[in-house]
This record gives structure tokens, C-alpha cells and sequence, in this order.
């Protein structure tokens, strides 16, 4: 630790803890949807040896970030971890990060024992290598019972969530009758978002992104028509838990109107 970081970082405790005491509990959201970027920029502006190296400290701030909404007492987060548009990136890029992300879920059931938080993944697993299916899978069964909801996103993409939930409702449709018009007339809001991923969780109050970049890139595309948008500059490995309380703090500033 450099002397500049030593001389501040009490300085940053106090203030996070004054920041975490003024937040308006009643206002704070009840589902945070997470973007998490900013790996590779990360690991270029820090000079690291390679793109695993900022991987790793990504996954590490993760497993803080979950205890930084514990102790808030938020009941879901839905973390993006991998984009299905990722998959189309190089294989030197991608399989460190696969090789990071078993390693991030077989830390995880440790991580979270005895903080009452169960694991779901969404997303086209089936594009994924089957050791880290079968990581997930892992983790899923390992942490089943918590009333806390982590939602972990992986080869996810929000149009093809929205395709895959209209394709469920049209063929559970289609088995009660083969009138077009009658099941073209069952198309509806309702029938949609019971068929999304994530139909047992409330929509997301808030959906922050780490980078700098101002755009969901696909994210709960559906569900987030009326969350709350926060894009913050600092890439996802360098996200502090003053970060994180600022956005809170924001979030519980403003006045929601869910379109009216």
C-alpha cells in the first residue's frame, strides 16, 4: 500500500460509514441489477500481466459486493457476468475467464454460508463449457434455500429472453387449442413476463454499470422498463463500497414515477 492510500483510507472508512448511517433504509431498492464491466480496460490501466489477473480481482470485489448488499438488507441482486454476445470474443480471452469463473463458484457456497442468500443462474448455459455448467450447477444445489436471491447471468441476452419466454407462452398455448387467431389473442404482457428467466423475482428497482459506458447492452431488457439507471465511471475490479453507498444514496434521492 502506497503512503497517499494508507493516510486516506481511514479518512474513506469514516466517511463510508457516515454515508451507509444517513441512507433513508425504507427508500433503498429491493432488487439491484448489476452490470459488471470494465475488466479488460481494467487490467490495461493497471498495467496487470494479463486479462486473468484483472478477472480475479473482479471476482473477488463480486463476493464484497454481496456482503455490501447484505448488509443493506437488499433481497435481490441480478449480477451480469457474461454477455452471450461475449462468446464471440477470442479464446485466450475467454477460457481465463471461464477458468475464473469455477473458481468464483466454487468459492461462493463458503462465501455464503450462514448469510441465508440462495444462487440461480439465467441465461443459454447450454453455449457454455460443461465444466462451468457444471460449476454452476454445483453452486445452485449447494446454495438452494436462502430467502436473499442472487441471480448470476451468464451467456445471457435480453432479446433472447424475451424470445425464448413468447416462444413458452405460445407453445403452452398452442396445447390447449390450434385456432391461430385464439392463441395469437393469449399473447399477451402478463403471459410474457411469466415466461421470462427471472418471473419469480420483482422487477429491478435499480440497475447500476460499472465503465463509464451509458447503455444496458441488452440487460433485463423487459424487466427494467421502470428501474432506475446509475452509470458509474470506475471500472468493476476498482468499484469500492463508497461506490456503491453513493449509488444508494442516489438511488433514494430520487422520485420515482414508473412512467405516470
Amino acid at each position: 500500500m502506497n503512503i497517499k492510500a494508507a493516510l486516506t483510507r481511514p479518512l474513506y472508512r469514516i466517511y463510508e460509514e457516515r454515508l451507509a448511517a444517513s441512507l433513508d433504509r425504507g427508500r433503498l431498492p429491493g432488487h439491484i441489477g448489476v452490470i459488471h464491466d470494465g475488466h479488460r480496460r481494467y487490467a490495461r490501466a493497471e498495467r496487470l500481466p494479463d486479462y486473468a489477473s484483472s478477472y480475479r480481482v473482479g471476482m473477488d470485489k463480486f463476493i464484497e459486493f454481496l456482503g455490501w448488499t447484505e448488509a443493506l438488507e437488499i433481497e435481490a441482486v441480478t449480477c451480469w457476468l457474461l454477455s452471450k454476445e461475449n462468446l464471440s470474443r477470442p479464446s485466450e480471452e475467454l477460457e481465463p475467464y471461464y477458468e475464473v469463473l469455477v473458481e468464483l463458484f466454487e468459492r461462493l457456497p463458503q462465501a455464503l454460508d450462514g448469510h441465508d442468500a440462495s444462487v440461480r443462474f439465467i441465461g443459454s448455459l447450454d453455449l457454455l463449457p460443461a465444466d462451468l455448467v457444471a460449476a454452476a450447477k454445483r453452486l445452485e444445489e449447494r446454495c438452494s434455500a436462502g430467502s436473499r436471491r442472487i441471480t448470476i447471468a451468464l451467456a445471457y441476452g435480453g432479446r433472447q429472453e424475451i424470445v425464448d419466454a413468447v416462444r413458452d407462452l405460445v407453445a403452452d398455448l398452442a396445447a390447449g387449442t390450434d385456432d391461430v387467431a385464439e392463441i395469437a389473442a393469449g399473447i399477451d404482457v402478463e403471459g410474457i413476463a411469466d415466461n421470462l428467466y427471472t418471473s419469480d423475482l420483482p422487477d429491478p428497482d435499480l440497475v447500476v454499470r460499472t465503465s463509464g459506458e451509458a447503455r444496458l447492452s441488452g440487460f433485463l431488457l423487459w424487466q427494467s422498463a421502470y428501474a432506475e439507471y446509475l452509470f458509474v465511471d470506475v471500472y468493476w475490479p476498482a468499484f469500492r463500497r463508497v461506490d456503491f453507498l453513493r449509488a444508494m444514496r442516489d438511488y433514494t434521492s430520487r422520485n420515482r414515477r414508473f412512467g405516470l
